[in-house]
């Protein structure tokens, strides 16, 4: 899929690549497109498309209408029961469902869904969390209840496994490096353990090292949850016992952190999903907050996405868990309660300008 020009071209693009949304107010088109912050702020973002099952990246044929006018069909089935993780890239997105123990895998190009994880004599999931994909298309996914890491090909063919045995006490994220030769495992750990910390692993799952403790201190995580490899190469770690992100180096050295338990502006209080950008930009979704809070590489707040939202409608949110990013900027964010996957486009200056010379030229 080529470059966005525009926001018009942008949804039709994206959608296009879908093959179609699910219903027809979940296509916005240039006179009724979702931008967040609302105007008249300039936007960052435009809501694209939701997932809710195969019928979001199938297109819509003249049967499927035929039959719709006859049976007065409107009512699309969601596939997903209690959707967490979401990882995206090369034209996969894979969303983790913890109730049904498996993984779905929207293949955009082929306009199909695959389940990942349900059958086989090895990979048969259990409990799926965090969820990563690699350059070439691997898919890992962190199973806290087999107490590791599965690796599966691009149509969910199972590989290999990271984590030996007493290894990992409860992985629930994963995050691999862009060339595929390291891979870091959140091992969560418990209320009983001092083993809440970041293990490192090669792309052959030889532990590499580990850093990280329980604690309160700089560099100690209280129930570490997600973890992402930020453009620089620096390790993000979303520490949610202690309400706050935590940067790291490559080799797990401390740099820097920021966040606190709260209500206000940039506070945490359900911290759950994480993701970074390409610009170093980091997200972090709130399931109390209902929303995802966009922090620069520093940790100054930029904006949120969502709000106090109980209607399901595109771009609304009600328990927001995984944040992921692609490489064409589109953000998918989970949404448990409402059994979906939004998905947003992070604008670029050239399509900001746009937005904004038009609505000048309207107004």
């Amino acid at each position: 899929m080529n470059s966005f020009k525009k926001p018009i071209y942008l949804c039709m693009s994206f959608i296009a690549l879908l093959a179609g949304c699910a219903a027809p107010q979940q296509k916005p088109d240039a006179d009724n497109a979702i931008y967040w912050p609302e105007p008249p702020a300039p936007p960052r973002f435009v809501h694209v498309a939701t997932l809710i099952s195969e019928t979001s990246i199938k297109p819509v044929t003249m049967e499927d209408r035929f039959r719709k006018a006859l049976t007065g069909e409107r009512e699309v089935p969601r596939i997903f029961s209690k959707p967490f993780g979401v990882a995206a890239k090369n034209g996969l997105v894979v969303v983790g469902d913890t109730v049904q123990r498996r993984c779905f895998i929207f293949n955009l190009q082929r306009k199909k869904v695959y389940p990942l994880g349900v059958a086989g004599r090895e990979g048969v999931l259990a409990k799926p969390l965090g969820i990563a994909i690699g350059a070439n298309s691997e898919i890992y996914v962190a199973d806290a209840s087999a107490k590791r890491v599965y690796v599966y090909d691009a149509f969910g063919m199972y590989l290999r496994s990271i984590g030996e045995r007493g290894e990992l006490d409860r992985p629930t994220d994963v995050a691999v490096t862009p060339d595929g030769k390291r891979v870091y495992v959140v091992d969560t750990g418990g209320i009983d353990s001092l083993r809440h910390r970041v293990v490192a692993f090669s792309a052959e799952g030889e532990k590499l090292f580990e850093f990280g403790r329980r604690g309160l201190k700089a560099g100690e995580f209280n129930l570490p949850t997600q973890v992402s490899v930020a453009p620089n190469g620096e390790i993000i770690v979303l520490d949610a016992g202690n309400f706050r992100v935590q940067v790291f180096t490559a080799e797990g050295r401390y740099q820097r952190s920021w966040g606190r338990v709260g209500r206000a502006f940039g506070d945490f209080a359900r911290p759950r999903g994480l993701a970074v950008d390409a610009d170093g930009n980091v997200y972090v979704s709130d399931t109390l907050f209902r929303n995802v809070q966009v922090f620069n590489p520093k940790g100054e707040l930029l904006l949120a996405i969502g709000g106090d939202q109980k209607k399901d409608k595109p771009g609304t949110l009600a328990m927001p868990a995984g944040v992921a990013i692609d490489e064409l900027q589109n953000v998918y964010i989970v949404d448990q309660f409402f059994k979906k996957v939004e998905v947003l486009h992070r604008l670029q200056a050239s399509e900001i300008e746009a937005i904004v010379t038009k609505r000048k030229g309207a107004g």
